[in-house]
């Protein structure tokens, strides 16, 4: 089984070719990913119009390199997959609609994907992983853990109430004049800095849910911020290491709920998985071996190239579905929010108007 995937979700122009075994294995064909960020960076973060119009500008060359590169004809395709959402709804049309189109012209199912369940069923494309098993999705617009309980079968055990992690690093970042984007840059920092020079707060340390909240502390870290300003490069440093640390312990905890929360209900995972930008963080990484050793669980994080928004993630989880006979009409809305549990509601307290919650 041949699928192209093709994600617009956000600032990443990316389409991929990828195969599908009849054993359930995969194989990544072509991976085409354009980072928007130099169109961004001005501005200190994805200005969505910007995004929409770069999209429009890029997606035709991208497909067509993804195409090329797998060696592949349009009449070889199985399925063709497109984040259906959630996401910028500008940028979610115009893949989305450019799917629609080569599926009518060739004649080839369409699949239209959560974003959320393509990082869900990413480690199943890198490793032979069967359901079920505990996802920590952690980017710039989600933060959640989820039991993956199947193809299509997802229970949210846990989400963020306010800011999710990735937007929490960015915003911590921007406020201490660190270059866009800010995740990267406050890691980097971090390594240089005492992480027990500022008491932060430890949000939702030893609460019974898995929830998490981030937008205490990250007010914690403006107001120690106004009170040193001007700031020195090490005062930097120090606010970063204390910030990242309170987000390890904060983790860890809310991680621990969670899979115990899984256990109850599922049984033990076969792995906690972790998936989104926000896995690229080398502390947060180790933070999470400690939680998955003590859960006698195995860690899983795919590459980091397929845990930030790529082509390769939507394929796969076009080809999951196609496989179970799950396709879409040419119908399909494109949607600037969908949730991956469709019986999850909000938790209260909640006010992010991200995409996807």
């Amino acid at each position: 089984m041949l699928v192209l995937g093709i994600e617009t979700t956000c600032d990443e122009t990316a389409a991929a070719v990828v195969e599908r075994q009849r054993d359930g294995s995969g194989k990544i064909l072509s991976n085409i990913v354009r980072s928007q960020t130099s169109e961004h960076a001005r501005f200190g973060g994805v200005v969505p119009e910007i995004a929409a119009r770069a999209h429009v500008d890029l997606l035709d060359g991208i497909v067509g390199q993804a195409m090329k590169d797998a060696n592949v004809g349009f009449a070889q395709l199985s399925a063709v997959a497109a984040a259906a959402g959630p996401g910028l709804i500008g940028g979610v049309i115009v893949g989305l609609t450019t799917a629609k189109a080569i599926a009518m012209v060739h004649d080839t199912p369409l699949i239209a994907v959560n974003h959320l369940e393509a990082h869900a069923l990413t480690p199943r494309l890198t490793c032979a992983l069967a359901f079920p098993y505990c996802l920590f999705l952690a980017s710039g617009g989600h933060t959640q853990i989820v039991a993956v309980v199947g193809v299509g079968k997802y229970v949210r055990l846990g989400t963020t109430v306010d800011d999710a992690m990735g937007e929490a690093f960015d915003k911590v970042a921007k406020m201490l004049s660190l270059p866009y984007p800010g995740g990267p840059e406050v890691e980097r920092a971090a390594a240089g800095g005492d992480a027990k020079r500022f008491a932060f707060p430890r949000p939702m340390l030893g609460r019974p849910d898995a929830n998490f909240s981030l937008s205490g502390l990250k007010t914690a870290v403006r107001n120690e911020a106004n009170r040193l300003t001007p700031l020195e490069p090490q005062d930097v440093s120090d606010l970063c290491a204390s910030f990242q640390a309170a987000v390890l312990e904060s983790t860890a905890d809310r991680l621990s709920v969670g899979l115990r929360l899984f256990h109850e209900q599922f049984g033990p995972p076969r792995a906690l998985v972790a998936a989104g930008g926000v896995a690229a963080n080398h502390a947060i990484r180790g933070a999470l071996q400690d939680v998955a050793s003590k859960a006698q669980t195995t860690l899983i994080i795919p590459p980091p190239a397929l845990c930030t928004d790529n082509g390769a993630m939507i394929a796969w989880a076009g080809a999951e579905r196609m496989a179970l006979g799950l396709t879409d009409t040419m119908d399909a809305p494109p949607r600037a929010r969908w949730l991956l549990d469709a019986n999850a509601t909000a938790p209260v307290g909640f006010a992010n108007t991200r995409a996807g919650f």
